[in-house]
């Protein structure tokens, strides 16, 4: 059964997330900074909401972590998807898909 919107919308940040590690890990930074270049800057995540979703995910199983230096040489933690994230982004990339095609259907003239 699909989610209704709101739930949708409410863990959107969350498939973002998993979204941009599924191709490389990256630090909270370059997944702040993937996600606005992606976007041409419309979406932009502040550190206040970035930094408690990676630690939410990652306890729930969906990311793990390890330290490494980033591109400026500095320490940072690595965020990568794990089996269980990969499952999960896949389920909510088909509810998404399914939601926006649902609103696009209610949005088209005639």
């Amino acid at each position: 059964m699909a989610r209704s919107g709101k739930g949708l919308l409410h863990g959107t940040l969350d498939t973002l997330i998993l979204r941009t590690v599924s191709e490389a890990p990256r630090h909270g930074y370059a997944i702040a900074r993937w996600l606005e270049e992606r976007t041409d800057e419309a979406i932009r995540v502040e550190e206040g909401s970035l930094y408690p979703a990676l630690y939410r995910l990652e306890k729930q199983g969906l990311l793990r972590s390890e330290w490494g230096r980033s591109e400026l040489d500095r320490r940072a933690k690595f965020y990568h998807l794990t089996e269980n994230g990969r499952q999960r982004l896949a389920a909510e990339t088909r509810a998404w898909s399914e939601f926006s095609e649902a609103v696009s259907r209610v949005l088209r003239p005639g």
